[in-house]
């Protein structure tokens, strides 16, 4: 691949011209005052960006797709405090001009340590059923292969590789601190952690850009992922059902509210405190993202579509 400016060290370069290739992780085309414009979001692994294309928008939209990697030419600008590129030229990228692996962002954990880190979680389950249980489901080579690399997120947290295995972790971490604090059953509850979002695995495909599949769109990994836990829990002779029940329970109101797709309201101890758990990890780490992703001099943070805020960007001084 050709010479080509890192998103990463963009912010170095405004006011230059710059050439180079980045992944299509979001098209929009809009109306502006005058003329249609092409809204894009481009990445490489290093981070994300905006950018712009404003003259003949609708014929060059029309010679690529989200996923696609495109080579441009771009002057970089800041605008209102956001560093973004401003598209001159851009053309589709052949396959043969480029290697994907240099477009994918992914955790800043190592696998290998994500790993270490998820089972021994699983060693700390007692509980003879619940153990058994995730290793039945983990152990299996095949799967947790794909579970290792995907995403856990769309758009706005751990939206990377590895990124539903750090996400997990992290839920159950905090978790376990909350069982310090609070009579919550540890074993049952840390097994809600580990498996709240196994399912994910089959609600997003991430090729390049992260999208859902039709069986995420129209079941969702709530659902997906409670009957993949009675499907395992049926293999398992014996399996309490008022075990399998509280456990199916955490999995189904983890996200809530029926506002934000959850299946029930958590109407246990240990639910309610998955859900906040879950909650506070994907929270922090997309605004821990947004910030990552601005500029160094920036005061505030792009705008946050999900949550409908900017966040102010606090920077101590010594």
């Amino acid at each position: 691949m050709e010479n080509s400016v890192s998103v990463a060290d963009l912010q170095n370069n405004v006011g230059a011209e710059i050439t180079g290739f980045y992944l299509v992780a979001e098209k929009e085309l809009r109306d502006g005052k005058n003329d249609q414009f092409l809204r894009l979001k481009l990445q490489d692994r290093s981070g994300s960006i905006s950018g712009n294309v404003w003259k003949e928008a609708a014929k060059l939209s029309a010679e690529f797709d989200a996923g696609d990697i495109i080579k441009i030419k771009a002057n970089v600008v800041n605008y209102k405090g956001q560093v973004q590129v401003s598209i001159t030229k851009l053309r589709f990228a052949d396959v043969s001009e480029y290697n994907i692996e240099d477009f994918l962002t992914r955790s800043k954990i190592a696998p290998e340590i994500l790993c270490e880190r998820f089972f021994a979680f699983i060693d700390k389950v007692e509980q003879p059923y619940l153990n058994k249980l995730l290793h039945l489901i983990f152990d299996d080579k095949e799967f947790f292969a794909r579970y290792l690399q995907a995403p856990a997120a769309k758009s706005w947290h751990h939206n990377y590789l590895h990124g539903l295995i750090e996400h997990s972790i992290s839920v159950a971490s905090i978790c376990e601190f909350a069982s310090t604090l609070y009579p919550v059953d540890y074993d049952l509850l840390i097994s809600g952690a580990l498996l709240h979002d196994v399912a994910k695995v089959k609600e997003y495909e991430s090729k390049t850009s992260i999208d859902f599949t039709d069986i995420g769109r129209l079941v969702g990994h709530l659902s997906l992922s409670d009957q993949m836990v009675c499907e395992t829990a049926a293999r398992i002779p014996g399996f309490p059902d008022e075990l399998l029940l509280n456990l199916r329970h955490l999995i189904l109101a983890h996200h809530g509210e029926y506002e934000k797709a959850s299946v029930r309201l958590p109407q246990t101890l240990e639910a309610i405190v998955l859900h906040l758990c879950d909650n506070l990890d994907a929270q922090s780490v997309g605004v821990t993202q947004l910030i990552d992703a601005a500029p160094a001099n920036a005061i505030w943070t792009e705008f946050d579509k999900l949550n409908s805020r900017y966040y102010k960007i606090f920077r101590p001084t010594h």
